[in-house]
């Protein structure tokens, strides 16, 4: 009886994982009526999806990271097929046969070259690394046409044979008949394969723990193979048919709408149920089309994306177990950036090296644009306001722990603002800054309210889908049309100064960065600051000791959401324009790459990041510029996995080390990960120890020994896989 009524509970939490994808069926009827052939059509639309869907699910359940290069997986061979027929005049299957045929070697490529080499880093870093993938594939797959002495277009694939059928006012054709064949078939047999299989059952163990499997003879690497393998070869069919069906973009920015669709059947389908997540990519499918047959555009997909994802997860039960609390301790911060001891601080050689360095950058910073010119003053002006930006991401991802890929949407809202002020109401500058930057706060602290429930991924892919709602719903002026369009004059300083040149947009820019930095390096120093990192490092030691997690989070979002958006304003006035393309989910990617490049542990690390992002695509132009920054992003991950700025405080590290050496202070201990040994006479906040202090007698240990870890309940989705 026992089993038996377990076997029926299982039987009913399976059947309510299906109850989304009816909804959205149910609300596709009642709000976008359409006839019956674009039903089909979006039936079709959405068994295509659901293969992409089915690749990042495969990817998550073998590595616990969002494959951001899903798209372009798939999109670099699908495209390699389409030229052989189009350009190179090769038969239709050959090139199909070939495109797959290199399908496979790119996803072999893909995990012996990139993949296995992050086997053990933080997801965070691997997360960002698939962010590099991405670039490096879109690079390839704009220069393919170009073996043809061909540009980039958006091309369509043949159909395979002759066929026409219409019905309810659509035509469908040989593409059409070949994905409704194909696209079903294909999603049957892996689900098959993951249940009837030994290495779909090794697939499975070795997802829910990688650790013990491999103590156990999985060959987990070997696994991890065929599984990126299999990914990319269903992106493949999934880029090809489509190519047939409508047709086969291209741009940077192609991974991220697939992914973001197949991320949500993804949540919604509870990460692992595969059947669950196939059938909401095909309701998503006949939704958007009939968004479209309604409305003649499917920009109010995004928004209905981003709130599917809220809900999912916050109606999903997280936190008690297993899975879950691996998930939230692999995408922690990548270090922390420790000062230098009081007793070395006061060394004479040590001082002067410090007053050197300042006196060098301050020359460099501002010198070097005098000899720039006009354009190069320009683009120097945009590497410091993105630094901005990066020092948000440090606030919130760095210190708090919260890890946010939306960040743009946050300097939309100051740019927004500023433009607005300046055209509508002729406010000045730092007047206008002041008023983006409560506003942003105030965006920010509702965009964080679900942070009190989500953390690492799920926290990462909800600031993902608000991120592309603000920019195709709001930053376009579709929901509302206020923000002004076109170019408008720079407005006056105090009402006094002028702004109408580049080298004092450069100017102005670098002295709201160097105050942002003053101001946030304070507060690392103060207590909040403390809580912040000490919150993020053993939340549940630092609840035992009476911290409000809740009031500390939403802190760090108010003050990273304020930063962005008084940068948000300097950008628009460095522009003397609002462009929404500015503000879109890909350059809140980019800006959050650089910034894990640069380093999160520290403030110089948001700097850096810009500089090395922007600073490529100063120098190379397009597509190189994209190259450039996808290997930048493997290349400092793998060789600096602390990001640019690790590397320059480690330098300083060796430095000051001998010095210590030199003046008999051997004692002190440079190791960066063990923490910091001071001598006796060194003051207490001059060193950043493994305890911070948040309360007036208690400090919270970095040990997880600290206070009693919430109970671990076995991963109940681990048994509806089917």
């Amino acid at each position: 009886m026992g089993w038996s009524a377990e076997k029926n509970k299982t039987a009913k939490n399976n059947l309510l994982l299906f109850l989304p994808a009816v909804g959205i069926l149910l609300a596709q009827v009642l709000l976008f009526p359409m006839p019956s052939g674009a039903v089909l059509s979006g039936v079709i639309l959405g068994l295509l999806g659901a293969l992409g869907a089915l690749g990042l699910a495969l990817v998550w359940r073998a590595n616990r990271v969002v494959n951001f290069a899903q798209g372009d997986l798939g999109g670099l061979p699908a495209t390699f097929s389409v030229l052989l027929v189009t350009l190179a005049g090769l038969p239709w299957l050959l090139s199909i046969t070939i495109g797959f045929a290199s399908a496979l070697l790119l996803g072999l490529i893909v995990d012996v070259l990139v993949i296995r080499r992050f086997f053990s880093s933080p997801r965070l870093q691997l997360t960002v690394a698939t962010l590099g993938l991405a670039q490096v594939l879109a690079f390839c797959t704009l220069l393919l046409p170009k073996l043809w002495d061909a540009g980039p277009a958006v091309r369509t694939l043949p159909p395979p044979f002759e066929f026409s059928l219409s019905t309810g006012g659509v035509a469908f054709d040989g593409s059409d008949l070949l994905a409704v064949i194909v696209a079903p078939a294909l999603l049957i047999a892996v689900a098959l394969f993951l249940k009837l299989t030994d290495t779909g059952v090794a697939v499975r163990a070795s997802a829910e723990r990688s650790d013990r499997a491999a103590t156990l003879g999985i060959p987990v690497r070997r696994l991890e193979a065929q599984i990126w393998v299999l990914a990319t070869a269903l992106a493949y069919v999934s880029m090809i048919l489509s190519a047939g069906v409508n047709s086969l973009p291209f741009g940077v920015g192609l991974g991220l709408s697939v992914v973001l669709r197949a991320l949500t059947a993804l949540i919604v389908g509870r990460m692992t149920h595969l059947v669950a997540i196939a059938a909401t990519a095909v309701a998503l499918g006949v939704l958007e089309t009939g968004v479209r047959w309604n409305t003649g555009d499917s920009y109010l997909m995004s928004p209905i994306l981003a709130g599917l994802i809220i809900v999912s997860l916050l109606l999903q039960r997280r936190g008690s177990r297993r899975s879950d609390a691996e998930d939230v301790s692999s995408w922690d911060s990548l270090g922390e950036v420790r000062p230098i001891p009081a007793a070395l601080a006061r060394l004479r050689e040590v001082r002067l090296g410090r007053l050197g360095l300042v006196a060098a950058a301050t020359v460099l910073v501002l010198g070097l644009p005098l000899l720039l010119g006009t354009n190069g003053q320009f683009k120097a002006g945009v590497v410091v306001i993105f630094a901005m930006i990066g020092l948000s991401v440090v606030v919130l991802t760095g210190w708090a722990g919260q890890v946010s890929l939306g960040q743009m949407a946050f300097v939309g809202v100051g740019a927004s603002v500023g433009a607005w002020a300046t055209v509508e109401q002729g406010w000045e500058p730092l007047t206008s800054m002041l008023v983006a930057g409560v506003l942003g706060a105030v965006v920010a602290v509702l965009v964080g309210l679900p942070a009190l429930r989500l953390r690492g991924l799920y926290l990462a892919v909800t600031t993902l889908a608000i991120s592309v709602a603000a920019s195709e719903w709001i930053f376009s002026n579709r929901a509302v049309d206020w923000i002004p369009e076109g170019r408008f004059d720079r407005p006056q300083l105090l009402y006094r100064l002028s702004l109408d040149s580049p080298l004092r947009l450069y100017y102005f820019a670098l002295a709201v960065l160097v105050l942002m930095g003053i101001v946030l390096r304070r507060l690392r120093k103060t207590r909040t600051g403390r809580v912040l990192v000490a919150l993020r490092d053993n939340e549940s030691g630092a609840v035992a000791f009476g911290v409000n997690p809740i009031r500390v989070k939403l802190s760090a979002f108010a003050v990273s959401g304020c930063v962005a958006s008084m940068a948000g304003v300097v950008l628009v006035i460095h522009q003397a324009a609002f462009r929404q393309q500015t503000y879109g989910a890909e350059e809140s990617l980019l800006v959050f790459s650089a910034t894990v490049v640069g380093g999160l542990g520290s403030l110089l690390g948001a700097v850096l990041g810009s500089v090395f992002q922007r600073g490529s695509q100063w120098l190379l132009p397009a597509p190189w510029s994209v190259l450039a920054t996808g290997v930048g992003v493997l290349v400092v991950l793998l060789s600096a996995p602390d990001g640019l700025g690790g590397v320059v405080f480690r330098v300083r590290d060796r430095a000051l080390a001998y010095v210590a050496r030199k003046n008999s202070l051997s004692e002190l201990n440079f190791n960066r990960d063990s923490g910091i040994e001071t001598p006796t006479d060194v003051e207490p906040d001059e060193t950043v120890r493994p305890d911070a202090t948040v309360g007036p007698d208690a400090t919270v240990e970095s040990d997880a020994t600290t206070a009693p870890d919430a109970p671990v309940e076995p991963d109940a989705d681990s048994e509806a896989v089917s």
